[in-house]
């Protein structure tokens, strides 16, 4: 057993010697597709990043905006949505930011898709009920029109998979705190 662990570790050491002399960085990844991987998985997170912060900055100066989307649904007592409008927007903000600095990739990750999860289930409690509301996703001044629930739950399905994505194979180049 410590002879074939020996012999790994000798071979891993051998690899590594050689792919330093050819001049291959030993970090870069080995394939076509790990770079392709890489380079999907970097703008998930970057994109994701940058979704969070513009969604939550929308937010911030328009709490009664927001408290009146909130209220909308129709799930919450005046007062809650009153709170939720000032945490919402500050938490989307912190979130989008540790993606974009690489800090806690995947726990951030997960902490999206709850996010996600949470929206979908207000979003499908609307939509079953029949309320015909904007749903406050990105600007509540953007539209006092209601947004078809449907098209946004299938669109915050799509970011819990490309989220799923990046937690798989995070991208942590450039990132503070993987």
């Amino acid at each position: 057993m410590t002879t074939s662990v020996n012999m790994a570790e000798q071979s891993a050491e051998q690899s590594a010697e050689q792919s330093v002399e050819s001049g291959a960085d030993p970090v870069a990844p080995s394939s076509t597709r790990d770079r392709i991987l890489d380079i999907l998985s970097a703008l998930v997170r970057f994109g994701l990043g940058l979704m969070w912060v513009y969604s939550g900055s929308t937010k911030l100066g328009n709490l009664m905006g927001v408290s009146q989307n909130i209220a909308a649904y129709e799930i919450f007592t005046l007062e809650w949505s009153q709170y939720l409008a000032q945490v919402i927007g500050p938490l989307e903000i912190a979130g989008g930011l540790m993606l974009l600095l690489g800090i806690k990739i995947r726990e951030s990750g997960w902490v999206s898709i709850g996010v996600l999860v949470l929206f979908i289930i207000g979003l499908y409690s609307a939509h079953a009920r029949g309320l015909e509301i904007d749903c406050g996703c990105f600007d509540p001044t953007a539209s006092q029109e209601p947004s078809n629930l449907l098209m946004v739950i299938a669109r915050d399905v799509v970011l819990i998979a490309v989220t799923l994505f990046m937690i798989w194979r995070p991208y942590t180049r450039f990132a503070v705190y993987p």
